[in-house]
């Protein structure tokens, strides 16, 4: 059917993932964020192992690691065929299901029944016995549906003819900023209380992770009652899931049970009150407490809103198989997280801003895909607003011999075809632990309609293997162990550009688990016909991870990534922040008045102007959540600080002019922002527009609405 009309139904990687059995996609949710299995840990035992540690001195010589290392040296057996192994029924995908508006020949009725007869499979689908541990939903926005299928209903809804596309979500990724102490903040609230507000009656909602330290003295209020007025942790806990919301998940944590814990907290020997009201994450220095101590704490930019957190669930490499193989950490959480917020926000009757300081890198970076649709959908209302952190990938090389920040700013390659039967090389580093890497990597390139190109991809030390347009590989396993999708597709349904998709996964048998190949990869690109010749490429793939020291020596594993000879410096933006109404902020270091190197760039890949505005985001002081109570404050650096403190002007904006659409919103940020020294008002790709103007903005949002008319003199 993927050679058929069906198969342009469904996007490269969820066929790849249909591609695999019970026991290979088990495995594949011990590793990755975006597949949840409910089989036992019994079945396929022993998961994704855990990747040795590298050497911090050494991930850019991966040809003297491979040299080095010792390699595998048993035969794989060989793979039954997918037809004779059991169907994936406990493996389990968040997609965003975009149907057809209006069918050619089909009556509106008729086109109906189809999408509520869809509807009604996914949520009895959803009801069975093993779905409840993987924690999943069904909601619809116009002419989407985001739901959680089993694998094995992937092709059941590639063939169902009211279906345009079939969306992935995306794995979510966390750049984790640096860290330091730090005395007592500056307070950031803008102005005098009387001309610019303090956020009252605004809700400010943070999806993030690390756990909300909601008893810290930055959202206490003069009666010692916390600021926050909910709390729902994704993750496991004790409290019941927010059902009367929608969700059948997770814990929702109220006020009062907040309070409670505070009050109790004050008796002697108690423990603290975020252990008597617990999360599934409680991590010291939270990056989510900070990120909300910034937009709205007591020291932040909004110190009187309302707050309401959303605690996305990410378990860590060592944690028990089971939790890791029924957890995602994918998209479709910031969908179920928005949501949440809108609906705590109509109970409230306040205008809501919501800040993510969390991003994707693959996808086409032009808005075209699922989750970003689905949140510009949502800010077609008044009084809704979404900031987005531009993400921490703007760097490609290293300032310090100790810097490795390069390894993240490394995900984008661009360049031109020149003509036909002329060719483009691009270098794909895979590090892993330098012998493999264990978790699944992607690369997607992006072109124009009027073009076709022929995909190439040599493994290291292998042989070419070349994809034309229409053509696809999927699921072969090299010589070495890794297996190998291409995928050379033309004309994408939601934008109609041409896409090559390239996916490197381990051998994920449990009995014959091998890592994929550490090397750099190449791929060409061959011109067959060019008119235009332009392509973008991104990397869609895990964040680098600090796992110790051995001496002096800091130990790592490693993401992939593109060689210098590759990587093009723009276009790092997160995909996530490309959004057409969602507003995304840069990285501003106000000592040096310059946007920080590691703050992504942009444009779009088609052309808009993102990120909008740079804001503080260096060496921001905040609260230090669920440490020493006499280390209440620490200071980070990164975009996921930036990004709230806009997102806490935002809420002064709608504060005075609570009928503002996110559109409106974006342009005032646009017409106040102030060129950095020596820069013009033309948009940089660093920069945005400029640095944001609170006051200007704040001023300029009390009479946005505002008419006056002309009364011209008649003829006498």
């Amino acid at each position: 059917m993927a050679n058929g009309e069906g198969g342009r139904r469904l996007h490269p990687r969820l066929r790849q993932v249909r591609n695999g059995g019970a026991r290979v996609n088990a495995v594949r949710a011990d590793g990755t964020a975006t597949v949840a299995c409910t089989l036992p840990a019994s079945i396929a035992a022993g998961g994704v192992p855990t990747a040795g540690p590298l050497a911090a001195a050494s991930p850019d010589d991966i040809e003297a690691l491979r040299a080095a290392a010792p390699r595998p040296r048993t035969k794989l057996p060989r793979r039954p065929r997918i037809e004779t192994l059991p169907p994936a029924d406990a493996a389990w995908v968040n997609v965003i299901v975009e149907l057809h508006a209006e069918r050619t020949g089909v009556s509106a009725e008729a086109q109906q029944a189809s999408v509520a007869h869809l509807q009604s499979r996914l949520q009895a689908e959803l009801a069975t016995a093993g779905a409840a541990a993987i924690g999943g939903a069904v909601l619809q926005r116009r002419n989407f549906v985001a739901a959680t299928v089993p694998v094995s209903l992937l092709e059941a809804l590639e063939r169902d003819p009211a279906v345009a596309f079939v969306h992935p979500a995306d794995p979510l990724t966390l750049d984790p900023p640096p860290e330091m102490p730090a005395a007592a903040p500056v307070p950031k609230a803008i102005g005098d209380a009387a001309t610019y507000g303090r956020g009252a009656n605004v809700l400010i909602g943070i999806v993030d992770v690390g756990g909300f330290d909601f008893a810290h003295l930055d959202f206490l209020d003069a009666r010692g009652h916390t600021r926050f007025v909910a709390i729902w942790d994704q993750g496991p806990g004790r409290r019941p899931p927010p059902t009367a919301r929608g969700f059948e998940y997770g814990s929702e944590i109220t006020r009062a049970h907040m309070n409670a814990a505070i009050v109790a907290a004050r008796g002697r020997g108690v423990p603290p009150a975020t252990l008597l009201e617990p999360q599934s994450q409680a991590v010291p220095g939270s990056h989510g407490t900070h990120v909300a101590s910034i937009a709205a704490g007591r020291s932040g930019v909004c110190p009187e809103a309302l707050i309401a957190g959303v605690l996305i669930d990410v378990p860590q490499p060592t944690d028990p198989v089971e939790r890791r193989r029924t957890t995602f950490s994918d998209t479709s959480r910031i969908i179920h997280a928005v949501e949440y917020l809108m609906h705590l926000a109509a109970e409230l009757e306040v205008p809501l801003v919501v800040n993510i300081s969390l991003g994707t890198n693959g996808g086409a970076h032009d808005g075209s895909n699922g989750v970003s649709r689905w949140l510009d959908a949502y800010l077609a209302t008044p009084g809704r607003a979404i900031c987005v952190a531009a993400g921490n990938a703007g760097q490609d090389a290293a300032e310090t011999e100790s810097d490795f920040g390069w390894i993240m700013g490394r995900i984008h390659a661009e360049g031109r075809v020149p003509a036909r039967g002329l060719e483009v090389e691009l270098e794909w580093t895979v590090i892993g632990d330098g012998i493999w890497d264990v978790s699944e990597n992607e690369l997607e390139i992006w072109y124009g309609a009027q073009d076709r190109f022929a995909v190439a991809v040599r493994p290291p030390g292998g042989e070419w293997i070349t994809v034309e347009p229409r053509e696809f590989v999927e699921n072969h396993r090299l010589p070495g162990g890794t297996t190998l999708s291409i995928y050379n597709e033309l004309y994408h349904p939601t934008n109609g550009a041409n896409y090559v998709a390239v996916y490197l996964s381990p051998n994920l048998d449990p009995e014959n688990f091998r890592g994929i190949e550490a090397g750099v990869w190449k791929v060409r690109l061959l011109g067959e016909e060019v008119r235009d010749g332009r392509f973008h490429a991104w990397i869609e793939r895990d964040d680098p991870r600090e796992v110790g020291r051995h001496g002096d020596r800091r130990l790592f594993r490693f993401p992939s990534f593109f060689t210098l000879r590759s990587n093009t410096d723009s276009h790092s933006i997160s995909s996530l922040a490309c959004g057409h109404r969602v507003i995304a902020v840069a990285n501003l270091d106000e000592a040096r008045q310059r946007v920080h190197p590691s703050s992504s760039q942009g444009p779009t890949r088609d052309g808009r102007p993102k990120p909008e505005v740079a804001a503080p985001g260096t060496g921001i002081v905040a609260a230090n959540g669920f440490s020493h109570p006499e280390q209440p404050w620490h200071a980070m650096t990164g975009t996921s600080m930036a990004s709230p403190y806009v997102a806490g002007v935002i809420g002064l904006m709608l504060g005075a002019n609570p009928g503002l659409t996110a559109a409106q919103c974006a342009g005032i940020l646009l017409r106040t922002a102030r060129p950095l020294p020596g820069a013009s008002y033309d948009w940089g790709n660093d920069v945005g527009f400029g640095r944001i103007n609170p006051t200007a903005a704040i001023e300029e949002a009390a009479g946005a609405n505002g008419r006056h008319e002309l009364r011209l003199r008649g003829p006498r």
